[in-house]
């Protein structure tokens, strides 16, 4: 029997909508369950090493798409859990790394660009609306919504606990991680009874 199966978790979504935030904190929460072997692959780290020289044209976003997915493909089949934070923009270069994967879970994080433009926490947007940026996703350049996620997220209403919990959440129903069971209780039931005997008589019940 397997210690543990591969898969790929694939963060999609526009930048500054959190993919990154929750990727590590997902990475974080699966070693915490026990899963030993994962890589955390992101997309702006992965463009200064792998992708190096790479633009932001159609093609070149493909390509760039595509050699992750390709490390996501080796980990996978090596039983590795491989983590992908990148923008990923196009459904079809998306559509097409997951059936090369095969054991792939896609989760879009989701943000309305007018709260990415309010957050713009790089000043990448405002540089992308006065022009000074070209090809830029959701300004200039289209974001393809994913039509059929595993997972949504949105960033915009969740904390990113809710998000965390609800990625776990459907990978536990795919059966790619044990569910955890519920946590004993901190008291018996002798010990509530009474607790709750005295709280009466003090009128708070």
């Amino acid at each position: 029997m397997k210690e543990q199966q591969g898969f790929t978790l694939w963060f999609t979504g526009m930048s500054g909508a959190g993919k990154t935030t929750l990727a590590r904190e997902v990475v974080q929460a699966l070693k915490e369950r026990g899963v030993t072997k994962i890589e955390l692959l992101d997309g702006d780290v992965i463009r200064t090493n792998l992708s190096k020289g790479l633009g932001f044209s159609k093609e070149d976003r493909d390509t760039n798409i595509r050699r992750i997915g390709w490390v996501c493909e080796v980990l996978t089949r090596n039983d590795v859990v491989a983590v992908a934070s990148a923008i990923s923009p196009y459904q079809a270069v998306r559509d097409e790394v997951r059936e090369k994967v095969g054991d792939f879970v896609e989760v879009y994080v989701k943000c309305p660009v007018e709260v990415l433009i309010d957050r713009d926490v790089k000043g990448l947007y405002a540089k992308a609306l006065a022009g000074e940026i070209e090809n830029f996703t959701g300004i200039s350049d289209p974001y393809e919504e994913p039509t059929e996620p595993e997972v949504v997220v949105e960033t915009d209403t969740e904390s990113v606990e809710e998000s965390v919990t609800k990625i776990l959440r459907k990978l536990e129903d795919l059966k790619y991680i044990a569910e955890v069971k519920d946590q004993p209780k901190p008291y018996s039931e002798e010990d509530e009874a009474l607790m709750e005997k005295r709280l009466r008589a003090l009128g708070y019940l």
